[in-house]
């Protein structure tokens, strides 16, 4: 098939897995494909489901806390340990927001993202609830994923108004 990857597409059609035009392809969010780029496809609806998810999500988690919390307070492990435990989660929420919330416009390095994972797990509330407020105004992460494509683009279009013609068949002056 002369190199290209094809793939059947129903009614003996073929699609190929190569883009469509040349230069950078814009990078996939979570639960919304490209649809970030011109908010087609059901972004809206997607944005809102996102948004409904994540609140949901948060408050299951807050339920779940909470019979820890009760958990505890059977166990009788004394007020130092209870009030440790909260102010334990209320830390990590507070700190996995802030972080998850910069997240959607800085990349952070592989090295730090993982060394947080524990605390984002822990805090895994405030994530949540990150991306119930992102989504509210946009897909999380859509603005550094435009930056990002913005820029390819730019230099791509750089690249290839630099290189017209074939520089073999220029012509030397002796």
């Amino acid at each position: 098939m002369s190199g290209q990857a094809r793939r059947p597409a129903g009614d003996n059609q073929t699609v190929s897995d190569e883009p469509t035009t040349p230069g950078p392809q814009p990078e996939p969010i979570r639960f919304f494909g490209t649809t970030w780029l011109t908010h087609d496809g059901g972004y809206g609806v997607r944005r809102a489901a996102v948004a409904v998810g994540s609140l949901l999500a948060a408050a299951a988690g807050c339920f779940v806390l909470r019979f820890a919390y009760e958990g505890l307070a059977i166990a009788d492990v004394g007020t130092f340990v209870n009030l440790l435990v909260v102010v334990m989660f209320a830390i990590c929420s507070a700190l996995a927001f802030r972080r998850t919330w910069e997240g959607f416009s800085k990349r952070h390095d592989p090295a730090s993202q993982a060394s947080m994972r524990g605390l984002l797990t822990i805090g895994f509330v405030g994530v949540l609830l990150a991306h119930f407020f992102r989504s509210l105004t946009e897909a999380p992460g859509e603005q550094l994923h435009r930056e990002e494509y913005e820029r390819a683009r730019e230099q791509y279009a750089k690249r290839a108004t630099r290189r017209t013609g074939n520089p073999s068949r220029k012509k030397r002056k002796a």
